[in-house]
């Protein structure tokens, strides 16, 4: 096989691919647009004719969705770690697949997709039994967004349809307020868990309001108790294969966490406790050593950690992640500033935090009005006074 490049316009290229039919020996010549500069063009012209050899080559107007998603999917691979490559791999082939892959993406209409929405929400589980989440859904709608906003980039379709979807036609979340427990039931919660190797965990949620994450991930080369701060820095992430991998902190942001004097004393305590338990076993431990292990110091999966403190919860209607929100909701109601809540749960913006915490702002309103009154009717009283 063989192939060039002519160019019909500046920055408009045509690669021409000439081959042999195997069957008769007639020569084939294909033709494919091109835009951008003749080293690129060069390149798009190699790589077609090694795709057209290997057989892995698809004419664009007879790619089916699942056969695009597919390649979108090798595409995304190296720019996403792998848990959340995992996540679009399993939307994209269990849940989008079978309700459009079959239908020809050069043909995909909005419409189409609206209607593949409507089907997921009432019959769209793998097992048959019933509908998928509204939350699933929605997931679904940003992958394949961005799986055809890169074929529009791609030139392999003129416009995203998914796109052109009225936002009343989009897949949509019932926000539901998070669910946390007061101070008085977390004094119960540490009460009953004290003896407990799920305590440390706890305290970090309640205390510092850490995710799962980065508690499985902390180190004590992290914690300053003399200054009484906690760095985090990393966080781990299990895949379904039960593979455990460290990452950068969400975000790709570090932050530093002040810890409460409580947290400081059951960090201290722990760390003696967690050296005895493990010289017995033959091990010393040193900075470089997670704080919350098993009991024979090995890492702790992220799942079982999941799994052993929402059973231990249930009495009092909560969750890990529970608590941390429970952490963020005390501190609100003791009128701290949202930017610092922020700041110590990590999240990307103080957007996110209001948007999370707003059904907590209505008392935070109050005492907001309650201040102004106080300020104006001042004002006001004096101006009276100098008035009569």
């Amino acid at each position: 096989m063989k192939g060039h490049i002519r160019e019909r316009s500046p920055g408009h290229f045509a690669i021409i691919l000439d081959q042999r039919d195997p069957a008769t020996g007639k020569r084939k010549r294909k033709w494919y647009s091109f835009e951008g500069t003749k080293r690129q063009a060069q390149i798009e012209c190699s790589r077609l004719i090694t795709e057209i050899r290997s057989g892995s080559n698809v004419e664009p107007s007879k790619i089916t969705v699942l056969q695009f998603l597919e390649r979108w999917l090798k595409h995304v691979k190296p720019n996403v770690s792998p848990k959340t490559h995992e996540r679009y791999e399993q939307i994209a082939l269990k849940n989008i697949a079978p309700l459009i892959g079959a239908k020809l993406l050069l043909k995909l209409k909005p419409i189409e997709i609206s209607e593949a929405y409507s089907q997921a929400l009432e019959s769209g589980r793998c097992d048959g039994k019933g509908g998928l989440a509204p939350r699933t859904v929605h997931h679904m709608h940003r992958i394949l967004f961005s799986a055809l906003d890169q074929a529009e980039r791609w030139k392999l379709i003129a416009r995203n349809p998914a796109a052109l979807l009225e936002k009343r036609d989009r897949p949509k979340i019932e926000k539901k307020a998070v669910r946390t427990i007061d101070a008085p039931a977390t004094a119960d919660v540490f009460d009953a868990a004290r003896k407990r190797r799920l305590f440390i965990p706890l305290v970090l949620a309640a205390f510092c309001g850490l995710r799962r994450g980065e508690i499985t991930a902390i180190r004590w080369r992290a914690i300053d108790l003399d200054r009484g701060q906690l760095a985090v820095l990393a966080s781990t992430e299990q895949l379904d294969d039960g593979t455990i991998r460290e990452k950068e902190a969400k975000s790709g942001r570090a932050r530093t966490v002040a810890l409460p004097s409580l947290a400081v004393e059951e960090l201290r305590r722990w760390r003696l406790l967690q050296a005895q338990e493990l010289l017995r076993l033959g091990t010393r431990t040193d900075d470089d050593w997670l704080v919350v292990t098993q009991a024979d110091g090995s890492a702790l999966q992220p799942r079982s950690l999941t799994h052993v403190v929402s059973a231990f919860l249930k009495e009092w209607g909560v969750t890990l992640k529970g608590l941390r929100h429970s952490h963020a909701s005390h501190m609100l109601a003791s009128n701290i500033h949202p930017k610092i809540v922020q700041e110590r749960l990590g999240h990307s913006s103080i957007a996110i935090t209001m948007d999370i915490y707003s059904h907590l702002m209505p008392n935070m309103q109050g005492d907001a009005a309650d201040a102004v009154d106080v300020v104006l009717r001042a004002a006001i009283n004096r101006r009276s006074k100098d008035v009569g």
